[in-house]
């Protein structure tokens, strides 16, 4: 079965024209900023983190970009963090920023292996690793609910997850997070075709108490280029059951032409965050083609959930 193609052509037949823009950083030099997160409010300042990366490497670092007029603006004498990807959450008031860590594998240390870091402080300056996740595992996340309790969504791949599925547990506090829970911790139901992938970006606490989850869903085509969509779902937080599945809320096409990393990466949209307004509309930020950064103003997906 192939999902994507079944999902896009849902998304396709109800899509509307929706505003666009293209984001704009100033502090990174020559370098791209791209996969962002939405933005954030810490020690009184608006911020976005993004990855910054040169066009030729895959060695990225996180940088956070305050708003100012126009433009994001780099905060200087902040911690230096060499992840890719970065995202964010908040547990008993502290901020988390994780991202993924990228070495030489130990098997070869001519291919790299990666894993999920996590860190946390008051602020972005005090920010300290608390947990590194199992090694070849991207897009760990967590979710305090009301109760205190966490949500974890993880993405094992190879023989438990092929390709990359998303994995349920919970945990009572932060410090329960070890790599056996997580590797450990069962799939969701099925939910991505066993040639396709995807992972979870953010989790939202919707008004009926379940969990609005943004994702992306992503595959191989016959030549070897990689096609990525915005994507989500809902989650009951106490069993993990699937109850409204995966949809497409944005592709490549919905946003502004420019540049890519590669041409096999043209096609993607890398989800990053979702700002929900009060108007019923929501901003989506994502990073573009591993090269670029944009926003685009949609319906807020996750309403009809709510009732």
């Amino acid at each position: 079965m192939n999902e994507i193609a079944v999902l896009l052509k849902e998304y396709r037949a109800g899509n509307v024209p929706a505003k666009v823009e293209r984001l704009a950083f100033v502090g990174a030099g020559d370098k791209d900023v791209y996969n962002i997160t939405a933005p954030f409010v810490v020690d009184g300042k608006e911020v976005i983190a993004g990855r910054i990366e040169s066009r030729d490497s895959e060695m990225a670092e996180i940088g956070f970009f305050e708003k100012q007029d126009l433009a994001w603006i780099r905060l200087a004498n902040m911690p230096k963090l060499a992840l890719q990807d970065p995202f964010m959450t908040r547990i008993d008031g502290d901020l988390i920023i994780g991202g993924v860590e990228v070495f030489p594998s130990e098997a070869d240390p001519e291919k790299l292996a990666w894993r999920t870091c996590l860190y946390r402080g008051k602020g972005i300056a005090d920010l300290t690793l608390f947990f590194e996740g199992p090694v070849g595992m991207k897009d760990l996340r967590l979710k305090q609910l009301p109760s205190g309790e966490i949500v974890v969504l993880t993405r094992p791949q190879g023989e438990k997850g092929g390709c990359g599925k998303i994995g349920f547990c919970r945990i009572q506090k932060v410090e329960d997070l070890t790599v056996v829970l997580i590797e450990g911790a069962p799939l969701l139901p099925p939910h991505f075709a066993e040639d396709e992938w995807g992972g979870a970006n953010e989790m939202h606490l919707l008004k009926n108490g379940k969990l609005g989850v943004l994702s992306h869903i992503a595959n191989f085509d016959a030549a070897g280029d990689r096609h990525y969509y915005a994507a989500i779902c809902m989650i009951d937080p106490k069993t993990g059951a699937i109850e409204a599945p995966m949809e497409i809320i944005a592709e490549r096409a919905d946003f502004l032409a420019g540049p890519t990393k590669r041409p096999d990466l043209k096609d993607v949209v890398f989800s990053g965050g979702l700002i929900r307004n009060v108007s019923g509309t929501a901003d989506l930020y994502v990073g573009i083609s591993d090269a670029d950064a944009q926003k685009r103003t949609i319906r807020d997906p996750f309403v009809k959930f709510e009732g």
